[in-house]
């Protein structure tokens, strides 16, 4: 029971890291004596310390460690990175017991980290918590067992069903102001989501029609890697994607443009399989987490294609009578949240 409840600490630590860590995975940690907790770590940042080094550091009297268990959410490294092993840190400072959540996919620890501590003569226990280990981790497992980074589908539907009003034609889209399905706390949400993922993706038509920024504007953090789709190089000098203010990939089958440091043109052949073609080019970019967020024909392409993880939906109070439908995603939610007046749904797939 001990065992679980110093786990559960470990992961509450690891999240601390969620959109800092990349490419490196959520680690936390946790060092326990005669039953109180004398140190605690989290991995922060890719080329920065582990969390099992932060742990060690952070104990005031070294001498127990020799009498301690060291909890860790993922399996101890026991390679040379940009950091040394965190193995070879436990064996140093003799510490007798290791407890670990789950093992780690990435092919360079993968059950090594653990069979070295054993063959140390440490007390290893494996597998508590996994599930909960395995899902803090999502992200970083999914990148390295399936090639591909792992895939959120979000959008926000109007009451009736619709994720955008009827465009006026002629229309001036650098004079149109956005209509809002959602309230400002969701929108805040959505941007703090922003900071946690790796990269973002719309398609042509949202960037003609709404010039997004895609950053995360309304919260503090990271900004994600912007990724267009942009067949035929529709999308001109004035649109805020092309500010050069975040790295973004243009992905299109027009080879005119040029590629630049903060603007990256890949070609895709636009066909039945572009989905997975993206995936697989995102993947060649180390990115581990993309956000689709549309519009409708982008996000139907990854659903029609059962190329998703995780899809997040909200449902506004507003109705707009006619418009863009809103995509067609079968199945029921896993979660559901009020913000304010605003409903989320989360749906995950299993497949």
């Amino acid at each position: 029971m001990m065992h679980k409840f110093y786990m559960k600490r470990c992961i509450e630590l690891a999240k601390n890291g969620l959109g800092t860590t990349y490419p490196n995975p959520l680690v936390g940690s946790v060092i326990v004596h005669e039953g109180k907790i004398i140190g605690e770590g989290w991995h922060k940042k890719a080329g920065e310390p582990h969390a099992e080094v932060n742990a060690v550091n952070s104990v005031k009297d070294k001498s127990l460690l020799k009498e301690a268990t060291i909890y860790v959410s993922l399996e101890p490294c026991s390679h040379y990175g940009k950091t040394p092993p965190c193995c070879d840190l436990i064996i140093a400072n003799e510490i007798p017991n290791v407890v670990i959540g789950t093992v780690d996919p990435f092919s360079k620890v993968a059950g090594n980290g653990i069979k070295k501590l054993i063959e140390s003569g440490k007390n290893v226990t494996v597998g508590v918590l996994e599930d909960e280990c395995n899902e803090l981790n999502k992200r970083f497992f999914t990148f390295h067992q399936k090639e591909r980074p792992y895939i959120i589908l979000k959008w926000a539907e109007t009451a009736d069903g619709f994720i955008a009003p009827e465009m006026p034609k002629p229309v001036q889209h650098d004079k149109l102001k956005p209509v809002w399905i959602t309230n400002q706390y969701s929108r805040q949400l959505v941007h703090k989501w922003r900071t946690e993922e790796q990269a973002i993706l719309v398609g042509t038509n949202t960037v003609l029609d709404d010039n997004p920024k895609l950053n995360a504007r309304d919260y503090i953090g990271n900004n994600p890697v912007r990724v267009i789709l942009d067949k035929s190089g529709k999308i001109s000098e004035k649109y805020h994607v092309k500010d050069n203010s975040q790295k973004t990939i243009f992905i299109s089958e027009s080879e005119k443009f040029e590629t630049t440091e903060n603007c990256i043109y890949e070609n895709v052949i636009f066909d039945k399989s572009l989905a997975h073609s993206i995936a697989n080019l995102l993947y060649r970019f180390d990115i581990q987490s993309v956000i689709i967020e549309g519009g409708a024909k982008t996000l139907q392409l990854f659903i029609d294609a059962n190329l998703w993880d995780e899809a997040r939906i909200f449902k506004g109070q507003i109705k707009f009578q006619n418009g863009t439908t809103a995509p067609r995603l079968t199945g029921f939610p896993t979660t559901r949240f009020d913000i304010m007046d605003d409903q989320l749904k989360i749906f995950r797939n299993y497949d």
